[in-house]
């Protein structure tokens, strides 16, 4: 009997020709299908990352305007990150009872209302609480998408389908500190949220207009047990476990250097004003390349190459940047935006191509580790900027990009101790005593 697959084929004979109909209802590249539904990720990401991080280009004036450290207004990114990192699991979990789309609109819909309200916070105490609701809500997209991609898109195509999502992030990153700039130069940082929060509207009607409708979702039970041991397994998986500490490790880079970035700009010997400060971040457009072009990266390197090559290069981005030179540390932001986000896609298609049963809660688990990174290392880059300057977050850049090349290895260690145990032995010949 031959092996189950999921795409099929059928043959029809008339008298004039024979024709095979691919039965597989997945989305392939070449149709219309997959270019809407590649837009409306692409706009949900964008909205999901300019909400998200909407405060982080806006620290200083934050910190200014409530006299607080710049640990403290940390805390109005770290709150966000933390509570999705907290609440992605059992969105996740709803999304396989309600279906991935309706999670991800209701999430994005609740996220924008909350952004409406955060320029109003009276105080840096109401405005970490809202971000913290805001970060909730936004729980719903990440993992609802990744697992919509693995039921939608045919496996060859995955890796770029997830790529050009994790894209939609880097310009939703890009664009929302931009406006966050320039409207904060131009007026103040409150006005600055509110415009993130308008433009995060568009995003929402166009992916609620683009979004294909699934055709290959089954909805599920909301059964505690059965979730439980969904998520057991998954950890008990040590190849998920590794790719679950990579996204980590990457987001501590990443949320240290891009919280703290804005400190340093605004000091000298820089001293940019708070619209330059903003415009920096179109570096992000680097990540929108190397992140959709993961899948090419894959093919020719393998996974791991892939991974060393992005590791290599977010480390060399962490060193260049240490030069008082405004030119090295944009070489080196460029470096550092290019190597995460490629880790980033690579990790992260690992996990849904890894995960053969609960593909929700395996992609959940990898965005709650991946955004607990980012809490992490945003307050912790912080603090390592006010105990060392911009040399204290390049070093705890340097120690999670060590512990990315262990992880790396390991895994390169183990592949190749069973691939020796699957590689069948020759068999040997019998050897006969010569005649006398």
């Amino acid at each position: 009997m031959p092996p189950a697959s999921t795409k099929a084929s059928t043959t029809h004979v008339d008298a004039d020709a024979v024709v095979d109909v691919d039965t597989d209802s997945r989305l392939a590249p070449s149709s219309p299908g997959y270019r809407r539904m590649s837009f409306a990720l692409f706009a949900a990401g964008v909205a999901t990352f300019a909400l998200l991080y909407s405060t982080q280009a806006l620290l200083p004036l934050i910190s200014a305007d409530f006299g607080a450290s710049a640990s403290a207004a940390s805390w109005t990114v770290s709150a966000a990150t933390g509570a999705l990192a907290l609440f992605v699991l059992p969105m996740s979990a709803l999304s396989e009872r309600f279906g991935r789309s309706r999670m991800m609109t209701v999430s994005l819909v609740v996220a924008v209302a909350v952004g409406l309200l955060v320029p109003f916070a009276p105080s840096l105490e109401w405005l970490v609480a809202l971000r913290a609701v805001q970060g909730a809500a936004l729980a719903g997209v990440p993992a609802s998408a990744m697992a919509f991609l693995a039921e939608e898109v045919r496996p060859k195509a995955l890796v770029g389908a997830i790529g050009l999502f994790v894209a939609g992030n880097s310009i939703g990153g890009m664009s929302g500190r931009i406006v966050t700039g320039w409207a904060a130069q131009l007026w103040d940082w409150r006005a600055a949220l509110a415009a993130v929060g308008l433009m995060s509207v568009v995003c929402v009607v166009v992916f609620w207009l683009m979004l294909p409708k699934a055709r290959n979702f089954t909805p599920g039970s909301l059964n505690p047990r059965a979730l439980a041991k969904t998520v057991r397994g998954h950890l008990a998986d040590p190849l998920l476990l590794r790719l679950y500490a990579i996204g980590a490790l990457f987001m501590t880079v990443f949320g240290a250097v891009y919280t703290v970035i804005g400190y340093r700009l605004v000091e000298a010997p820089f001293s940019l004003p708070q619209g330059v400060i903003g415009s920096v971040f179109l570096v992000y457009l680097v990540g929108t390349v190397s992140s959709a072009a993961a899948g090419k990266l894959v093919a020719r390197l393998g996974r791991r190459g892939a991974l060393y090559l992005a590791v290599s290069t977010t480390a060399a981005g962490l060193l260049l940047s240490v030069a008082d030179a405004l030119a090295a540390v944009l070489a080196g932001l460029v470096l550092i935006t290019a190597g995460f986000f490629a880790g980033h896609a690579v990790a992260s298609s690992s996990v849904s191509r890894t995960a053969k049963t609960g593909r929700a809660q395996a992609s959940a688990l990898y965005q709650s580790a991946y955004y607990l990174g980012s809490s992490v290392g945003g307050t912790l880059g912080a603090v390592a900027f006010h105990a060392g300057g911009w040399a204290g977050t390049v070093l705890l850049g340097l120690v999670a990009v060590l512990g990315v090349v262990s992880i790396t290895l390991y895994g390169t260690r183990v592949a190749r101790v069973e691939q020796r145990r699957h590689v069948p032995r020759p068999v040997s010949r019998p050897v006969f005593a010569a005649r006398p």
